[in-house]
């Protein structure tokens, strides 16, 4: 024999027929946290402060990024010429 039971509630209302707590208040607040301190740290991502943070370790990066990006577009070929 089988049977189906089919409940339709929403998970509040089932949470509440098992006497499990309402953690609507802890999520709520997890999230404002987290959407805290996503804002405090999206300065940090900012393609700025990205360009600052690996140029200031070396002076001559910006020149090899440069040749990096002219080797890597084909030109590496011309750019060597040039420099004879």
């Amino acid at each position: 024999m089988k049977v189906n039971v089919e409940i339709d509630c929403t998970p509040l209302e089932a949470r509440q027929f098992f006497g499990l707590p309402d953690v609507a208040p802890m999520q709520n607040a997890v999230m404002d946290r987290l959407q805290q301190q996503m804002l405090s740290n999206i300065e940090k991502v900012s393609p700025e402060a990205l360009m600052q943070s690996w140029f200031t370790f070396d002076p001559k990066l910006a020149e090899r990024f440069q040749d990096m990006f002219v080797t890597m577009a084909g030109l590496g070929g011309l750019a060597k010429k040039d420099k004879k």
